[in-house]
């Protein structure tokens, strides 16, 4: 079973996922004009997400090698597509999916050393 450390890693990758699927849901939006565009909910909680992503994979690289990490983070990709498609309506091609398919054998076979 992996560690909490990282699982902590993990799910910082998916919250900061969720961070930028609410800042292009905001993207998408009209707003009256250009300070509201950068000053709402939307943009505010991301940002704020992003922070407390960044201090869960401090506390993660506690455990969690360094050269690890960036082979989970290319989850985040995974989670995008997923999030995009449930929240944003986003339409997942064959080349997302065969994309998908190599990242995830990617961190299968980096995972069997």
């Amino acid at each position: 079973m992996p560690s909490k450390y990282l699982l902590l890693y993990i799910f910082s990758v998916l919250v900061v996922s969720v961070a930028q699927v609410l800042l292009k849901s905001s993207a998408n939006r009209e707003h009256p004009n250009g300070l509201r565009e950068y000053l709402n909910w939307r943009v505010a909680l991301a940002y704020a997400m992003m922070l407390a992503t960044t201090l869960m994979t401090i506390i993660a690289y506690r455990q969690v090698q360094l050269k690890d990490g960036p082979v989970w983070s290319s989850l985040g990709y995974v989670f995008v597509l997923v999030l995009g498609r449930l929240f944003l309506g986003e339409r997942i091609t064959w080349s997302r999916v065969a994309g998908i398919l190599l990242i995830i054998a990617g961190i299968y076979v980096f995972t069997l050393q």
